[in-house]
């Protein structure tokens, strides 16, 4: 890491806007007691040496649940993922804490340690009621992303076939429930409709919390240009991901076609273009970092873990990024939307 990366990142250290580590650890098996995430873990992309390497001083921890499950048994799941993250930050008291609103993120952050926030990957976590809405935030869960990968009853998914074309009735009332609660509104997953409405019945800042550019990569992933338009109107952020298929073509349709011959190499330049996109279209105020770790079997050649957001930080900075900028994409804006969603929300 340069100087100056590393003079950037202690004033304003990564937000990243999505880890999947519960889930893989679910999969895995993994005995939390039995574990150290100090690291070394090898068989993660996540452990806490790594993020410190990787300047990263605020995590959303993403509580995801596979979308195709009933609705009783989604909120049963993701509550004991909730609760395993809550176990995680207590287990490393030290090193990790569980942060609600911007004063927590800003406190933990002076005190020297992660501050770890709760994202809900898919509102079928909810199951299909705004009681399980208010269950989920008062757990300290503060995004729901409206989909996963299945649409829901009220929300339409990126890779499902339209049912709503956007949300339902029922749907904006979740959206303008989350507004009251405090609860950000991230619109990675959905389709370009629901991102529409959504956008529509906000009346606070959204965030896309791990999805890159429509416009240079085609995957129904992505944000098109005329929502990262919408975006900077809004006040939200697009936290640029590095799954391979979200940022080179060539992957994605490699991917797409089952990955018949040479696998394409994905570098960081690659991602780094995603940043510029977005900066371009949407504006400086409104790009972060979210960049998928533990949720996604390969990454790019240079960013394979989570100690290596630096070398994404140096490749712009070699573009001629300014060192306000690199702090505003590192974590000034994604702390600008959790505030503006946090700090006046209702109680219950």
């Amino acid at each position: 890491m340069t100087d100056r990366i590393a003079q950037v990142l202690a004033e304003s250290p990564i937000v990243d806007g999505h880890n999947d580590l519960p889930w893989a650890m679910r999969l895995a098996g993994t005995d939390l007691d039995a574990t150290d995430l100090t690291g070394p873990l090898p068989q993660f992309h996540t452990d806490l040496e790594r993020l410190a390497a990787g300047g990263v001083g605020v995590q959303w921890w993403s509580v995801y649940v596979p979308s195709d499950r009933p609705e009783d048994e989604a909120l049963r799941t993701t509550i004991e993922q909730v609760h395993l993250v809550h176990r995680m930050v207590a287990r490393h008291p030290d090193r990790l804490v569980l942060a609600r609103n911007a004063d927590e993120v800003e406190k933990a952050l002076a005190d020297r340690k992660i501050a770890s926030l709760i994202g809900a990957e898919g509102g079928h976590s909810i199951g299909g009621s705004l009681s399980g809405l208010w269950a989920l935030h008062a757990l300290g869960v503060r995004y729901l992303t409206l989909t996963h990968n299945d649409n829901t009853a009220w929300a339409d998914a990126a890779t499902d076939e339209p049912r709503t074309n956007g949300l339902s009735e029922f749907g904006r009332e979740v959206v303008r429930r989350m507004n009251e609660l405090g609860v950000i509104v991230d619109l990675s997953h959905v389709s370009p409709a629901t991102m529409a409405a959504a956008l529509e019945t906000t009346s606070k800042p959204v965030m896309f919390s791990h999805s890159s550019a429509r416009a240079l990569v085609d995957h129904p992933r992505n944000v098109p240009d005329d929502i990262l338009h919408e975006l900077a109107g809004n006040g939200g952020v697009c936290m640029v991901a590095f799954v391979p298929q979200f940022v080179d073509e060539a992957y994605r349709a490699w991917d797409d076609g089952g990955g018949a011959g040479p696998k394409p190499v994905v570098t960081v330049r690659q991602v780094a273009d995603h940043v510029e996109h977005v900066r371009e279209v949407a504006g400086v105020d409104h790009v972060g970092l979210g960049g998928d770790f533990d949720g996604c079997p390969d990454l790019p050649q240079d960013l394979g873990d989570v100690s290596t957001y630096p070398r994404l930080l140096d490749e712009l900075a070699q573009r001629g990024w300014s060192n306000a900028d690199l702090m505003r994409l590192t974590g000034r804006n994604a702390l600008r939307v959790l505030a503006d969603n946090t700090s006046a929300a209702a109680p219950a």
